[in-house]
């Protein structure tokens, strides 16, 4: 009997081994896979001291079950028993028995299939076989045996449920109705073999560590958000919390307490301009980025509400009020002057009208030798006035206006009127002169004489007049260019 019981033993534990040597193995569900269960048990009798008809009183012990997990449907398991029971009659029909049992169950489970796995109640059906060791001293018609051992096979059936705390923790009570292999345990051996109720409650412990690839709690097989970032609080689903429920999860929520948009980062726009109510300065009115959500009519960049120039033209460079920039401080917008570096009246465009000495200075005349466009030294201290003339209206433009005396081609005399023009502008570009595109060259020919010459007179008077036909006079305007070009 030692013997059998010795490899009985050695079998429990290798099979222990097989079920917990490797990390794989672990817990009692699709990514655990072994459960520990340790439990208080009680045995009631039924065999020939009680007639074969009732079970006898209850009588306690204890055991453990290792179980695994195969499929949603079925779990595999080595149960372990050891407990006592005894009936007495009289004093010549009694016994009192240890009996222990190691079996190989198969769990079928209701809390995989019908219900969900994690359910928090889990039925299940099992039966279990193998081996029962029993000692007992029993007296039956006066026949006493005492200390008598013996090992036999077992079977049993029954039903349970199971009670989810946790992944890790559970609660069981189950009842099984459990045959052995021998009429002995009550030492009559005159009907059918004993039979046993076998009441177990107690806890069962997941071993390990369920599969949790993003760290967030809730096991992959539960885990509808399996990527949740490091740190980041998850609901039951393993979903980022999002509080005010608009589908932007709270870590990347700027507003997580009120429903907003996606591509707002969550933050709500009453007004639908694309500008967070929280950043939006006119929330209630549809407006632009470029004036924190408020409108602006004339698109100038500044919000109607503060835009005191409302219809400026599209374009137009604008202050902080909203009206066109005025560089000089004359009061006319730059858009509308005519000089808006140099302060003038509104009269003249925003130019600043010509005082006397300048006026008087471009009335004068620079005059050529015959045949000649090149300036003479005694003209070149005029031109060096109008250069400090330009500079201080740095904004008009100059007519430089190239004439010829009558001798020769009307051709030969245009091309010559225009080169003396053209010297005297390369004159004044030398000079400095600022801007030098508002210098305006014209060639006039012989069209425009100061003088009509008198062939009549003598020639030497008929030269001076001629002389004072060759010239180069000039006309100063604003920079509207309206000047006289006949």
């Amino acid at each position: 009997m030692q013997t059998q019981l010795s490899k009985i033993c050695k079998i429990a534990f290798a099979l222990v081994f097989l079920l917990s040597a490797s990390t794989n193995l672990f817990a009692q569900s699709s990514d655990q896979k072994t459960n520990l269960q340790i439990y208080g048990s009680a045995l009631q009798y039924k065999g020939d001291i009680t007639g074969d008809k009732d079970f006898g009183d209850l009588e306690w012990g204890g055991g453990l079950n290792l179980n695994r997990y195969l499929s949603p449907s079925f779990d595999a398991g080595l149960h372990f028993t050891y407990g006592s029971t005894e009936e007495r009659v009289d004093d010549f029909n009694n016994f009192d028995a240890q009996m222990g049992t190691a079996m190989l169950a198969l769990r079928l489970k209701l809390y995989g299939t019908i219900l969900k796995e994690d359910a928090f109640i889990g039925p299940y059906l099992q039966v279990a076989g193998g081996g029962a060791w029993a000692k007992t001293d029993a007296v039956a018609d006066q026949m006493r045996q005492e200390d008598d051992k013996f090992f036999t096979t077992a079977l049993k059936g029954g039903a349970g449920i199971r009670f989810r705390f946790s992944d890790a923790v559970s609660a069981f009570v189950e009842t099984n109705y459990m045959i052995i292999g021998q009429d002995k345990i009550d030492g009559a051996d005159i009907g059918d073999n004993d039979r046993f109720l076998q009441h177990n409650v107690g806890l069962g412990f997941n071993l390990g560590s369920t599969k949790d690839t993003d760290g967030d709690g809730v096991p992959d097989r539960r885990d509808e958000c399996p990527d949740t970032p490091t740190g980041v609080q998850v609901d039951k689903k393993g979903c980022p919390v999002d509080t005010d429920g608009d589908g932007v999860p709270d870590y990347q929520d700027e507003c997580p307490t009120e429903a907003g948009v996606a591509n707002l980062n969550g933050c709500p726009d009453r007004d639908g301009d694309g500008i967070a109510d929280k950043n939006d300065q006119c929330p209630d009115e549809a407006g632009t980025a470029a004036t924190n959500g408020c409108p602006d009519a004339d698109g100038d960049g500044v919000a109607d509400k503060d835009d005191q120039c409302p219809d400026t033209p599209a374009g137009v460079q604008v202050g902080a009020d909203g009206c066109g920039l005025d560089k000089d401080g004359d009061g006319i917008p730059d858009y509308q002057d005519a000089c808006p570096n140099t302060a003038g009246p509104g009269t003249a465009n925003g130019c600043p009208e010509l005082d006397a000495a300048t006026q008087r200075l471009i009335q004068e005349k620079v005059r050529f030798e015959f045949d000649k466009a090149r300036v003479q030294d005694s003209y070149k201290q005029l031109l060096d006035s109008i250069v400090v003339a330009l500079g201080k209206y740095q904004d008009h433009v100059l007519l430089i206006k190239g004439h010829a005396d009558h001798i020769g081609s009307e051709e030969y005399n245009q091309a010559l009127s225009e080169q003396r023009a053209q010297a005297v502008k390369d004159y004044l570009v030398q000079q400095g002169v600022q801007n030098p595109d508002r210098l305006v060259t014209k060639g006039y020919g012989e069209t425009q004489p100061l003088v009509k010459v008198n062939e009549r007179l003598p020639r030497r008077r008929t030269e001076q007049q001629r002389a004072r036909n060759r010239r180069v006079g000039f006309e100063m305007n604003t920079p509207d260019m309206q000047l006289n070009l006949e």
